[in-house]
């Protein structure tokens, strides 16, 4: 059945899943937000179709796994018929990893979690990722200045929640180049485009991709089977090599660690930073502390500004680091934020960005 609201805000958004549970908890959420106005919640697509017909919404939360219609059949005549931002809701089987991937290659652009019940926290924490992903969905579609939907649900912890800033970084006693990369909206192409013009020889990467829980393997995996360097989810205390990416696990924070001239990972839980979990600004701070001038940034399209500060502390101990230019993100404030800290050396388009670490890094 269908529900409609007459209440007007800056978002409007549609919501379509066949639980009702699903449809109550989405209403919920987005509805604690200011700037979020569900207009409706459906529990098919040929009902949340009609619905459209009366109002178009600015965002659609879509399901993929649904009865009369699927969600990616559903996704597929938006795109061609009437482009709208969508946020794939999915189920964290395989199956719903790789329909909801496979959503994000026909034009959605963000992924989330089904919300479901838990601790305060999480709850919190899940409205926070929830309402961030419409919002950055948005984004997608106005090109414009994210501020104007400012993320004000709670204060964002800095990386300080999970790794000390160091007074000066650890003597480097190799020369093997370590790149990190991160990267939200948009992102997950972006990588793809990245990772395929690395050589089978590139340096070792660490990425953070900002995905939710159990989709970050089923993401690795598809990177994997299209690139000539091979990648993984991280694990704990997985070694950073020539000729491997290393994706940071959904829900937990990745840092990079040396022991003498062996570059490793860790994975560690904690709360978000910079509103998320795994963290850009993690990871950044951990490369300008282990790696130093041995690190390469690389910062891409997303909404928001993690990663900016730990940019900055990377170039400060002497990493080479990039940007992705305006023209080529899909949202461009990441590297945006991190650009306004002179946090960035080059800022080229997404094209080059591979070709530019190879050089950087002298392969």
């Amino acid at each position: 059945m269908a529900e409609l609201s007459l209440f007007k805000t800056s978002i409007k958004v549609l919501v379509v899943d066949d639980s009702a549970i699903v449809r109550h908890s989405m209403r919920t959420i987005l509805s604690a937000d200011k700037k979020i106005n569900v207009i409706g919640v459906a529990s098919d697509p040929y009902i949340a179709a009609n619905m459209m017909k009366l109002e178009a919404p600015d965002v659609i939360v879509l399901d993929v796994e649904m009865p009369r219609m699927d969600g990616i059949t559903f996704l597929k005549k938006i795109m061609t018929q009437h482009p709208i931002p969508v946020v794939i809701c999915s189920s964290q089987t395989p199956k719903g990893s790789n329909n909801a991937l496979k959503a994000l290659e026909y034009g959605a652009v963000e992924i989330i979690e089904k919300p479901k019940l838990g601790t305060k926290q999480f709850i919190e924490e899940s409205q926070v990722l929830i309402c961030d992903a419409v919002k950055a969905a948005h984004c997608t579609a106005l090109k414009q200045v994210e501020q104007d939907f400012q993320l004000d649900i709670q204060p964002k912890l800095t990386a300080d929640a999970i790794i000390a800033k160091p007074k000066s970084a650890l003597h480097i006693e190799t020369t093997e180049k370590i790149v990190v990369v991160g990267a939200s909206t948009g992102g997950t192409e972006a990588l793809r485009s990245f990772l395929e013009g690395l050589p089978l020889d590139a340096p070792g990467v660490v990425i953070v991709q900002h995905m939710p829980e159990h989709f970050t393997k089923a993401f690795a995996g598809r990177l994997d089977s299209s690139c000539k360097v091979s990648v993984k989810e991280a694990e704990q205390n997985d070694t950073v090599i020539r000729g491997r990416a290393l994706i940071a696990p959904g829900n937990h924070h990745i840092l990079l660690k040396r022991s003498g001239a062996r570059y490793y990972v860790e994975i560690k839980d904690g709360p978000l930073v910079s509103r998320h979990r795994p963290s850009v600004d993690v990871l950044f701070r951990s490369a300008a502390r282990y790696a130093g001038k041995n690190a390469v940034g690389v910062i891409m399209t997303g909404m928001g500004d993690d990663g900016a500060k730990g940019m900055r502390e990377m170039k400060d101990a002497g990493a080479h680091t990039i940007a992705q230019d305006e023209k080529s993100c899909v949202v461009f404030g990441m590297p945006r934020e991190a650009i306004k800290l002179d946090a960035v050396d080059k800022v080229v388009p997404l094209v080059q960005i591979a070709g530019l670490v190879i050089k950087t890094c002298g392969v």
